[in-house]
């Protein structure tokens, strides 16, 4: 069994992707009246070593963006953080609430692993939704720079919903609201026609105050959501608009971190649907859209149903599941059928990031009895031989002595298979897919497209392992076998039901 030394998006970020973080960290830090001073502006020129256009520092500037192509559209933009299953599940709620208010979803880049932080929205101590829109801005640009930017729409098939959530690419969008140039974000021809756009450091420092809201707000330009899980919960016609949620600080938290936080619902659209003040601005800016199940309640977007909205009820059916892009899961497919070629099992293990590597025992307790149920199978079916295993984990191999995992790479009766990051698989499934360009295809494009005779300089191939990883696991016809809590899990099983790899 070949096996890798080192993982993809499970890899240790290098001291350089930490900079977006520091920088935000040391944004925070500064008075609010420094944050557009001379200071920032030298700190972000050094941030962005890209010369300025002929005469651009004498053409007055307005202060809303806009572009004759983007008029009469209005727009939802969002600051997702974490891993990339939370990404994933933020933009489900994303396009949710984009369809309730009838805003074009902008879609952003696939971040970094933890590049952006929330933090505990049980604990009540989470970043405010401006400051975690400006760490998302500084990452995405620190991706540009970097020249690995991917969109999340790159990633995720969107063509299922994409007759009832109107979206736009986050590059196309910066681009054309902004007036800057993205396209060192691009990889292939169409990108680099609709992303140009000036190459000053003011317009980026515009961009982001006007995106972030650390600049205030302008009626009618942009309109800064700062409601977030420490006060509010957000539903959609359930008659309990204002009411007190399930969940609130108990007594111990509230003396211990001196807090008065109090949760309570509120109907999104009431809040900022027709009528409110945000439905006048072109963009509504939200920081987090992450939720999740906590105590009999939700952290921050309750919407799973909509019996009273029958078209918000297909857009909640649809976005239950989003597949990976089509090459992703054509490889996992290609992977099962041609290199394991036999019926297996597949053992998600996550195992050295934050709580999982204090749940060694119960990981490999699980993965032991899913061995024992498929070996008492097989002897029920009277069918013998090996059992075929694919091992998707960030645990290196290196790393297995004296763990189960290197029992069972050395045990006879399993076969494992595993893939690494530099395998030719992964590496051409990665071309594919960036030069399918389904990112910027799938969302609002120009009407007239800036011709280009050529392909301008591509970002480095996006590491892709974990998506493949999982659409192989779909294919596991003896089953499967995840980390518990592990959104990776979840996110696996949820395919599974859908019975995506039809060998």
């Amino acid at each position: 069994m070949d096996l890798p030394a080192s993982r993809g998006r499970w890899r240790r970020r290098s001291a350089r992707s930490h900079l977006p973080l520091v920088v935000a960290v040391l944004l925070l830090l500064l008075p609010t009246s420094l944050l557009f001073s001379s200071a920032y502006s030298t700190m972000l020129r050094a941030l962005f070593p890209v010369p300025s256009t002929p005469g651009g520092a004498d053409t007055p500037r307005p202060r809303c963006g806009g572009s004759a192509e983007l008029e009469g559209e209005r727009f939802l933009w969002y600051a997702p953080h974490s891993g990339f299953s939370n990404q994933v599940g933020e933009f489900r709620n994303a396009a949710v609430a984009a369809a309730l208010l009838n805003r074009t979803l902008v879609v952003p880049p696939v971040l970094d692993h933890h590049a952006v932080v929330l933090g505990s929205c049980p604990k009540f101590r989470v970043t405010d939704p401006a400051s975690l829109r400006a760490a998302v801005w500084d990452h995405a640009m620190q991706l540009l720079l970097d020249r690995r930017y991917v969109s999340m729409g790159d990633i995720v098939d969107l063509s299922s919903i994409k007759s009832m959530v109107r979206t736009i690419d986050f590059r196309v969008f910066v681009s054309l609201w902004c007036g800057v140039d993205m396209r060192k974000a691009c990889f292939s021809r169409l990108c680099c026609a609709v992303s140009g756009g000036s190459s000053m450091p003011d317009d980026y420092n515009r961009c982001r105050s006007l995106l972030s809201g650390l600049g205030g707000s302008e009626k009618g330009c942009v309109y800064p959501v700062q409601d977030d899980c420490r006060t509010t919960v957000w539903t959609y016609q359930q008659d309990d608009d204002g009411a007190l949620d399930q969940f609130q600080p108990d007594d111990e938290l509230k003396r211990k971190k001196k807090i008065s936080y109090i949760r309570r619902r509120r109907d999104i659209y009431k809040a900022l649907g027709p009528g409110s003040q945000a439905e006048d601005a072109t963009v509504l800016a939200f920081g987090t859209l992450f939720s999740g199940p906590y105590r009999g309640s939700e952290s921050y977007f309750d919407i799973h149903e909509s019996p009273k909205d029958q078209r918000i009820q297909r857009v909640l059916d649809k976005i239950e599941f989003l597949p990976f892009a089509p090459e992703i899961m054509a490889a996992g497919k290609e992977f099962a059928k041609n290199n394991i070629k036999e019926p297996f099992l597949c053992a998600q293990l996550r195992l050295l990031d934050g709580q999982f590597k204090n749940h060694w025992k119960a990981t490999f307790s699980a993965l032991k009895e899913k061995l024992k149920a498929v070996e008492l199978e097989m002897k029920r079916n009277k069918t013998g031989g090996l059992i075929h295993m694919f091992i998707m984990t960030d645990l290196p191999p290196a790393n297995w002595t004296k763990t189960f995992l290197a029992n069972v790479a050395t045990d006879e009766r399993y076969k494992l298979y595993m893939l690494k990051e530099s395998d030719e698989l992964v590496l051409q499934t990665s071309e594919k897919l960036m030069a399918a360009e389904h990112g910027v295809r799938s969302g609002l494009l120009p009407k007239i497209i800036e011709s280009t005779k050529k392909d301008c300089d591509p970002v480095q191939l996006p590491e892709i392992l974990l998506s493949i990883e999982e659409s192989v696991c779909s294919c596991a016809s003896l089953g499967f076998v995840g980390t518990a809590g592990s959104t990776i899990a979840g996110s696996i099983e949820t395919m599974r039901k859908n019975n995506v790899c039809k060998l």
